[in-house]
Formats: C-alpha cells, structure tokens, sequence
C-alpha cells in the first residue's frame, strides 16, 4: 500500500498550523507553501488554512488546475455549511473544525496517505469533465470585422450541442454587445445584473442572470450594451465572475472587445486558452504584430496558450497557410471558410448557426466550427 510522508499546507493562519504541526510533525512532513510556490514540487496532499486574505475556493481551483490528482483538506476554526457545500462541489470532501475536531485530524491524514489517496488516482485516470475545473476559452482580435463574435458564440453553440458539458457564454463586448444577434435573443437581463451580489457570486445568481438558448441550453451573460453601465464594470468584477464560474461550469467561453484596458488584460490573464481571429491577409499578420508586443509589454503569455483561427479562408486569399506558418509561430485551431450569404441568412433571421446535433444542413462556417470542436473534445 503507497503512503505519502510529506503535506503541504497553503494559507496564513499561525494558530491553525501551530496546531497542524502539534498534531502531524512526528509522523509526516510539513511544508508550508506560497501559492506562487505550487509548481515547485510534486504535490499529492495539501492542507488550506483558513485566511482572510483569499478565498478557499479559488486556492482549490488553482492547486486543482495544475493538480488534477492531489487531495485537498480545508481546515478552518469556524463552521461555515455554505463553504462546505461550495467545497464539495469543487472537489474538496474533508473540512475540518479546529480546535473541536483536532481528534480527527491525524485520524483523517493517515487514512488519506494511506489508502484515500490511491482511489483518487485510480478515479483521477480517467479524462472526463469536473465540477469546478473549469476550462476559460478566451476569442480575442486586435483587427474589428474579424468574425470574432459570430464565431465565438458558433463555437459555444456547437460545445454545447456536441457534449454534455456545463458550457457558459460571457459578452464581455461591454457597449455594443453582439451576442444576443447571432444567438437570437431578447433579453431584459444582463451580466451587470450581478453587480450587487458581486462579492458572494455563485453559481445560483449566475443562473438567475443568464439567458438560455431554447435549442442547445447555451447559457449566455448577455452584454449591458451600455456605456455608461460598463463603466460600472471594472476588473475586480470581471475577476470574480470568471472564477465563480469556472467553479460551475467546465467550459466558459468568453468574447472580449478589440482594445485593451484592465477588463480585457484579466480575462486574458484567466484564460486557458485564447483564440486569436484573423484572416489571411498581411494587414491582418501586421496588427497580431502589434498585438504580440502589447502582450509582451503587459507580460500576458502566450506560449502554448494562443492559438489562430483563419477565418475567411478561401481560393482567392492573398496569402496561403504556408505564408502564414512562416511568419507566425501559433498554432492554427481552425480555419473557417468564407459564407457570407448563407451566415447572413441565419443572422437575419434571428437563428443560431447551430441547433441540434442531428443538424441536416450546415452552412460551411458551422461545419468548420463543429470539425474544430469535435477535434478538441477527442
């Protein structure tokens, strides 16, 4: 039988790992670590202290996204049932109270080091969707026109139809929005309806705001399209949402405008995956340029995290996909072909350009969408 000798204790609270250390130091090993720290080691068992400088939930979503396997305990000196409920969700099955409960920290600990820990890894093998490791898929073009908003919500639309996966739209498109056109809804409600429960946003509140798409059960934060509502929205705001979600939902799909500010900068920051739109023309390689050296300069990554989406691709494009593997070093996630009538069609008549799985005719730019998404979810 494996046992693990070394725990790693996370979060500023002298008094609780005062008593951690009481309880476990003759046995095991204790290391505290800064969240910074985490890739540092291996990590299988890591206790969270309660603190009341950052949220025990977005201390397991971060060890959870770069630990799938390891087992997380929260120790805490007071009982809260909505944080335990809350920690369940993510994953996170033990809380303890202590002092009332030290009796069962060292109990617990050699239970999971010992056995707990091998059925983890054995269910942790298989691949499949989690509850709270959700995954942040960011559209983003320095160029307008790209195809950036028609694109992101197909590729939402299409995730959605193709798996069973918890998937949320966001409109980050804080003035003029664009969403509610190419998925075809009205709506009353938008993301700026969550301003007042900003700081306790859950998963409940997020699903009072969004709206549904009647065909795929997309849920969408729709836009404000709002100047002066957006101003209310600063990247505070935007932080707390994209976490909260992706303790909900295993996909988020987000469409951010063109420019940059704070709001844009954190979404990026929090993203998984961001997928650049562009077309195949050198205006379109010269602005990325651009857009390479604010990145640079802001210290946003890209390595392994940004890929190309071609989109317009089509026999009379001035340049081939040769040009652009020569003079950009990104992947290409997908190429979209040029329809304009037939995406026009759709969009004039209010209709998604995905709405069943056993859709009999997709225009080209749907059949490239759902290729690509079927690609990613292999």
């Amino acid at each position: 039988m494996r046992k693990i000798n070394e725990i790693f204790v996370i979060g500023d609270n002298d008094d609780l790992f005062a008593s951690i250390q009481h309880q476990l130091s003759q046995e095991f090993r204790i290391q505290k670590l800064e969240l910074e720290e985490l890739k540092k080691f291996t990590i299988q068992l890591v206790l969270i202290l309660r603190t009341e400088e950052i949220s025990p939930l977005d201390l397991a979503q971060t060890i959870l996204s770069q630990y799938p396997k390891a087992y997380l305990v929260y120790i805490s000196d007071i009982q809260n049932f909505d944080l335990l409920r809350d920690l369940n969700r993510l994953g996170v099955m033990d809380y303890l109270v202590l002092p009332e409960e030290e009796w069962l920290l060292e109990e617990r600990i050699r239970e999971v080091t010992e056995s707990r820990l091998s059925s983890v890894d054995n269910s942790s093998a298989v691949e499949g969707f989690k509850r709270g490791g959700g995954k942040v898929f960011t559209f983003y073009s320095g160029k307008g026109g790209a195809g950036k908003s028609l694109i992101s919500t197909a590729f939402a639309q299409t995730l959605k139809v193709e798996s069973t996966a918890k998937v949320l739209y966001i409109d980050l498109n804080l003035q003029y929005g664009g969403s509610e056109t190419f998925l075809g809804l009205d709506s009353s409600r938008s993301l700026i309806d969550l301003f007042p429960v900003i700081h306790e946003l859950n998963e409940h509140h997020i699903r009072n705001v969004a709206e549904k798409e009647r065909h795929s059960g997309l849920e969408i934060l729709v836009s404000p399209r709002d100047a002066e509502m957006a101003e209310r929205i600063d990247e505070d705001f935007v932080l707390r949402l994209v976490r909260a979600s992706k303790r909900s939902y295993d996909f988020i799909i987000i469409d951010v405008p063109t420019w940059m500010d704070e709001r844009v900068y954190t979404t990026l920051e929090e993203s998984e995956k961001i997928y650049y739109i562009m077309s195949f023309d050198t205006i379109a390689i010269s602005v990325l340029k651009s857009v390479e050296h604010l990145f640079k300069q802001l210290g946003i990554v890209t390595n392994e995290k940004m890929e190309l989406v071609m989109n317009y691709s089509g026999k009379d494009n001035e340049l081939t996909q040769k040009d652009i593997d020569r003079f950009l070093g990104y992947p290409i996630a997908s190429k979209i072909r040029r329809d304009l009538k037939g995406v026009q069609s759709f969009v004039n008549q209010g209709i998604p350009l995905r709405r069943e799985l056993k859709d009999k005719k997709l225009p080209p730019v749907a059949r490239d969408v759902q290729k690509w998404v079927r690609s990613m979810l292999k």
